[in-house]
């Protein structure tokens, strides 16, 4: 079989458990069988990944920027592929490139570089996230409220025909009301509830209408009181909701997080988004959006009044804080970085698993947790130095 690849690993976790000495056989960007050392078939090429951890390749669903690109100011196929290039480098395999809320032009160049990296195979780019614009004034965070507007007609009729595959947008729960959630779903879109302060029971007509789960959990959104449970109660309390959220410590407290994770009802579940700017893979200090300056200092990024800007953070890193500060198994925060986000898409039968059928997007990590090698749809990605 002179087109199959042999990856042979001592530890090979596949999105559900761990398995020892084993080979994932990858023939062209698919995993074709998973074997033992003595199963390897005739003719096959061989290589092996000394030590570590070899996993499912990360999933980030919230990805504004990397490599000094940001969407909104790059929205063009270059600008897209340094987006996933420079996340590729910390083990994401698959991004949904994120447009912060903008003009309705800038909105449809975001879509059709998105359509075009996809055709001409940017590695990495899964579809398009448009966080906004259809989102609560009162709980902007860095979104610039002059943009903020309520969905029309010519809003649905956009993201419903963008000829991509893989949508998502993120709208406010007492904005965009459960008909036009409805038909979002209906076409096929994923809806996410945030930058919302709504109520709970707003917020749970959101997802009885079809909307998917909630941005960036605890972040600007109404927040869990005893007597207002609001957007977060709202979201652990859903059986259906998903949670994306920002482990980087600055978004969201270690023991929010661990309660998060002890209270979300089952089958919805928590995964991990980095909601990076451009500043990830660089030695930026700062960087603009939407004619404002976004300051980068100690791995924090703020506007002038100290609101949080997205993240510096990448997936591996973000991997390290569960682990390391939160006290999550790794296994878990694994699935959190992969499984989960697959789930959340509805593509979790090729992507976020290591198994037969699936495609061959993995990433090889060394004791520390660091990367060591990323592998999308078959192919070894080869980064420059960082400068």
């Amino acid at each position: 079989m002179p087109n199959l690849t042999a990856y042979l690993t001592a530890d090979l976790f596949d999105g559900a458990t761990r398995r020892r000495d084993a080979a994932v056989l990858v023939e062209g960007d698919t995993i074709v069988g998973i074997v033992g050392p003595g199963g390897l078939p005739d003719g096959a090429k061989t290589i092996s990944l000394d030590g570590g951890l070899l996993a499912p390749g990360f999933i980030d669903l919230q990805v504004n920027g990397g490599g000094g690109a940001l969407l909104n100011s790059a929205a063009t196929i270059d600008g897209i592929r340094t987006i996933c290039t420079a996340h590729a480098r910390y083990g994401t395999t698959a991004l949904l490139p994120t447009l912060i809320t903008d003009t309705p032009a800038v909105t449809e160049a975001a879509i059709a570089a998105t359509r075009d990296a996809i055709a001409a195979g940017v590695p990495g780019c899964l579809g398009v996230h448009l966080e906004g614009p259809h989102l609560s004034v009162a709980r902007k965070g860095a979104h610039n409220p002059g943009f903020i507007r309520t969905m029309d007609e010519a809003d649905l009729e956009r993201l419903t025909s963008t000829g991509l595959e893989h949508v998502l947008t993120t709208v406010a729960a007492e904005t965009v009301p459960p008909e036009q959630i409805a038909r979002l779903t209906e076409a096929g879109v994923h809806v996410a509830i945030g930058h919302s302060d709504a109520p709970y029971e707003t917020a749970m007509a959101a997802f009885n209408a079809g909307a998917r789960g909630v941005t960036h959990l605890f972040n600007a959104m109404s927040q869990l009181g005893h007597r207002s449970p609001g957007v977060v109660g709202a979201a652990l309390d859903s059986s259906d909701s998903w949670c994306g959220i920002i482990p980087d410590g600055l978004h969201v407290h270690p023991a929010a997080i661990a309660n998060a994770l002890r209270a979300k009802r089952a089958p919805g579940r928590i995964f991990i988004v980095t909601d990076a700017m451009s500043t990830v893979g660089t030695t930026m200090t700062e960087f603009e959006l939407n004619g404002r300056i976004i300051q980068r200092q100690g791995g924090k990024l703020t506007l002038d009044d100290g609101t949080l800007a997205g993240s510096d953070l990448d997936m591996i890193g973000a991997i390290r804080f569960m682990t390391g500060t939160v006290g999550i198994g790794l296994d878990e925060t694994l699935r959190m970085a992969s499984l989960y986000p697959a789930q959340f898409m509805g593509i979790d039968r090729t992507y976020g698993r290591i198994a037969p059928g699936a495609r061959a997007d993995f990433v090889h990590l060394t004791g520390d947790l660091d990367v060591a090698g990323v592998y999308i749809g078959g192919a070894r990605q080869h980064f420059a130095p960082l400068s």
